[in-house]
């Protein structure tokens, strides 16, 4: 899909993205209304500063946005996608909670069990992700994680 000649020209935007697991639990928010896909459910994370790592970004992103220190256990998922709005270059990581209990700031974060996410609309990058959340639950020994 072409969007323009200034997008096309420019370097997608990185975007560091906290994917915070705590019990079978994950950290959801709603993106607030007057930014792009206003309503819909995120991850904690946004835009990589000049020079800070995708890694760096979404853990300095998660503490701002909700208050929570985390800590990076692995890269889930990297892709570049295009949005009417922006092309981004997204680093999904898998993080865990190290203090801090999450804080309403920028939209409502809450805890969700992983069967929700499948039920939330999310930006259309991140189906990926909640896919593959859920098959990594289905192949844990006993079989999914339990519902609180």
């Amino acid at each position: 899909m072409t969007t323009g000649l200034a997008q096309e020209d420019a370097a997608p935007t990185r975007i560091g993205i906290a994917v915070v697991e705590r019990e079978g639990r994950y950290l959801v928010g709603v993106r607030p209304p007057g930014r792009p896909l206003a309503g819909m459910a995120e991850f904690p994370g946004g835009k990589c500063e000049l020079g800070e790592s995708a890694a760096a970004c979404a853990v300095r992103e998660c503490l701002e946005e909700t208050g929570l220190r985390v800590e990076i256990r692995e890269l889930l998922n990297e892709q570049v996608h295009e949005y009417p709005h922006d092309v981004v270059h997204l680093h999904f990581f898998l993080c865990a909670p190290v203090s801090g209990e999450p804080r309403e700031a920028n939209g409502t974060f809450r805890w969700c069990v992983l069967q929700e996410l499948a039920e939330l609309e999310f930006p259309d990058a991140n189906g990926p992700v909640v896919q593959q959340l859920l098959d990594r639950a289905a192949n844990l020994p006993g079989g999914r994680p339990p519902v609180c």
